[in-house]
């Protein structure tokens, strides 16, 4: 297959941007460097807050500054795009018409994805900033794939929203985070969902214990593998959903 070129939008956060990085290199088959996916990582870190752009119906604002980011990446000659943040996806048919790059859906991808492991009906736990729940973008995923999507209730989601924006765009330094493993353990044991999605790239900077993992779906693995494919190149280890 030919060697394409992918544009990665970048920034939202940048922390969830490098961890993006480290994770299409390390899970690219390779013997040299010219093994690996030649990148164009646009880190765009002071964009709009995509939460707040949603929530305070700045839509026309944040699609304004990020097209002139997909034009920019469009006139490299990428061949695809990568969107690092699941809120931002939210946009994604205003950005598609920017451009007729392809831009690689990692909603819709994660979601076939567990549709095609565990099959219709199945109860989905999603954890995702307070943008992405009122967007609706999982939510209509899952309804397109007959999957019951589940949120977590509003004390729980205080605590997703502290430990994306306190523990980890702020604090920067993260490893293992015990609320965050918490949290995935009462979807699985108490509330009964068949698996639960890291619908937020700062969750994808987390590490979890293995007990933990195999319960979970990171969005950003599965965006991490299909930009990998779409390039051309081959995947170490398929995805495990």
């Amino acid at each position: 297959m030919e060697n394409k070129t992918l544009g990665v939008l970048g920034g939202m956060g940048p922390k969830a941007t490098s961890v993006f990085f480290e994770k299409v290199i390390q899970n690219t088959e390779s013997n040299c460097d010219q093994d690996h996916i030649d990148m164009i990582i646009l880190n765009h870190a002071s964009l709009p807050d995509r939460t707040m752009s949603i929530l305070d119906h700045q839509e026309e604002a944040f699609i304004k500054v990020i097209g002139k980011d997909i034009k920019l990446l469009e006139a490299s000659g990428v061949a695809n795009i990568a969107l690092t943040c699941n809120t931002a996806h939210y946009f994604y048919e205003q950005m598609q018409a920017l451009t007729d790059v392809p831009i690689i859906n990692m909603v819709d991808e994660t979601i076939k994805a567990i549709y095609l492991k565990y099959g219709a009906d199945s109860k989905v736990g999603i954890l995702a900033t307070n943008g992405t729940r009122r967007s609706g973008i999982y939510k209509n995923s899952c309804h397109k794939y007959n999957l019951e999507p589940y949120f977590p209730e509003p004390d729980v989601q205080d605590r997703v929203m502290d430990i994306i924006y306190n523990d980890v765009k702020g604090d920067l330094e993260v490893g293992s985070n015990n609320k965050l493993e918490g949290i995935i353990k009462d979807l699985i044991f108490e509330q009964n969902c068949k698996c639960v999605i890291l619908a937020c790239t700062e969750l994808s900077c987390i590490k979890l214990s293995d007990d933990v993992a195999k319960y979970s779906i990171d969005a950003m693995d599965v965006l991490v593998e299909k930009s990998i494919l779409l390039s051309g190149k081959k995947v170490k280890q398929l995805l495990k959903v």
